[in-house]
């Protein structure tokens, strides 16, 4: 369960979360807690745009960086991880604040572990015998919904409809919506922008990201875990290093994988009716936004001065 003073800070990708959350940090007393499924990996600082070492000097952080490049990560791994960070720093008198944009990390925290069965590798194994399309007639006959509620385009996610389905003995939609008709009472913000406003964000930050050596950050990697593999900006790099598309294209690439992610994010959070919206536009995310929050929000008051803990 999430200490009542938990605070989070979401929205889409170059939003300005993180310059935010420093700001509001300093100002009540708190640490910031990672919620971005890429940041949490070790070796992809450029790549996950994960906060520069300066901004982490400021004030502690936690769960940046922490997991191996070969491992895997899910929405539980990340709770087993959070929670006991969140828990420890409301311990100490200080604020925890859960900044990210990962939306199935940031649901574990504010609705709980999904009841949702676990993965089935014997189930899965008999998937691979099944055809797109058989997959599909399979979902859709013990579950008629699925039709509008799952991505029939993408097997991925036919596959753990229907498996679903399959462990649980009921649609799966049903189980979905009733975790996802769950009303947390927690505080938070969701930071929106004009869409071509953060679509330029995104393009001068995957500039940036280049300039900074980028390409060499990913050139260095190693074997990557099926998770750590998904990152933007690693397959297009990748193709890039092996001489079958140039520079340019590759920015261009990465640029619009950010902003269909980005669009991605903003339907996600459009649905997540428990956190209060600030929409920034192009002014200074971390000057505008720390005095409306601390309007919005009663709730955030400096603490009593205490020594910051190291980072995790």
């Amino acid at each position: 369960m999430l200490p009542d003073s938990t605070f989070f800070i979401t929205g889409p990708t170059a939003s300005g979360k993180s310059a935010l959350a420093i700001a509001l940090a300093e100002h009540v007393g708190g640490e910031i807690v990672n919620a971005d499924a890429f940041q949490l990996y070790a070796g992809m600082d450029l790549l996950t745009a994960k906060p520069a070492p300066a901004e982490l000097a400021r004030v502690p952080h936690h769960l940046y960086g922490v997991i191996p490049l070969t491992e895997a990560c899910d929405a539980q791994r990340y709770h087993a991880l959070a929670l006991p960070a969140i828990n420890d720093i409301a311990a100490r008198g200080r604020v925890p604040i859960v900044v990210g944009g990962s939306g199935l990390y940031l649901k574990a925290l504010t609705h709980g572990l999904s009841p949702l069965p676990a993965a089935s590798p014997q189930i899965r194994a008999r998937f691979q015998q099944l055809s797109p399309g058989e997959k599909i007639v399979w979902l859709l006959q013990r579950d008629p919904e699925a039709a509008t509620t799952v991505n029939l385009r993408n097997p991925r996610y036919v596959e753990r409809a229907l498996e679903i389905c399959l462990l649980s003995g009921r649609p799966q939609s049903g189980l979905r919506r009733s975790f996802e008709q769950i009303e947390p009472k927690v505080n938070g913000v969701i930071l929106t922008w004009d869409r071509e406003m953060l679509y330029r964000r995104i393009n001068q930050r995957t500039l940036d990201m280049f300039a900074a050596g980028l390409v060499a950050e990913v050139g260095a990697l190693g074997p990557l875990s099926p998770t750590a593999e998904k990152a933007i900006g690693v397959r297009e790099v990748r193709e890039h290093l092996a001489g079958r598309v140039s520079q340019a294209d590759t920015l261009a690439a990465i640029q619009q994988s950010t902003r269909r992610y980005a669009k991605r994010q903003n339907t996600w959070f459009r649905r997540e009716r428990c956190f209060q919206t600030i929409c920034l536009d192009s002014l200074p995310a971390a000057e505008y936004a720390l005095s409306h929050l601390l309007e919005l929000f009663p709730c955030l008051r400096p603490s009593s001065p205490s020594a910051p803990s190291s980072s995790i």
